[in-house]
């Protein structure tokens, strides 16, 4: 009697716009059950609060993923300006409140040339970076902090798309990091 192995084998690459408030994994596996995909894997999870672009692989294209995982990245910022909360992000509480004065572009630009270039960069724990194989930010939802050696990275591009008194958007292309 032969062991038939479950699911299909599909190959290929499906770019799947993810949406917020979900993992990539638990978006990896939907989509993996709706194929019935004998094999399947992403390549780089986003943390569940982000929405974008997520490559999905399935069947002999998970073998590419590796140096997907490795690319450069793109991304699109929208920030506020004059807050900082405990997460990092927008779902966290407000920690820390500062006024602003008015900011010209080329005060702007001052700024994030300090971030364009090399830079060295310690991971903040709202991450979807692991640490002893957990997800940083599952950690950090969890209440605890842990030590996150900084690595180093490259921003090829820190473009200014616009901003106002308290918002700011960027486009950044950067490395692996």
């Amino acid at each position: 009697m032969s062991r038939r192995s479950k699911g299909r084998d599909i190959s290929g690459i499906l770019l799947l716009d993810k949406p917020a408030n979900v993992s990539s994994n638990q978006i990896l596996q939907k989509v993996k059950w709706l194929y019935q995909a004998k094999k399947a894997g992403h390549t780089g999870s986003l943390d569940p609060l982000a929405t974008g672009m997520l490559p999905l692989c399935f069947g002999a294209a998970t073998k590419i993923s590796s140096f997907l995982l490795d690319a450069s990245k793109h991304y699109r910022v929208i920030g506020t300006l004059g807050a900082a909360t405990n997460t990092g992000d927008e779902e966290g509480a407000i920690i820390e409140e500062c006024a602003l004065p008015a900011l010209a572009p080329q005060d702007v630009e001052k700024v994030l040339d300090q971030f364009r270039g090399e830079i060295c960069q310690v991971p903040p724990m709202f991450s979807a970076l692991k640490h002893q194989g957990k997800r940083l930010y599952e950690i950090a939802r969890s209440g605890e902090t842990v030590e996150r050696p900084a690595r180093d990275l490259t921003i090829y591009k820190l473009q200014l798309l616009g901003y106002s008194q308290d918002k700011i958007e960027l486009q950044v292309h950067c490395s692996k990091g």
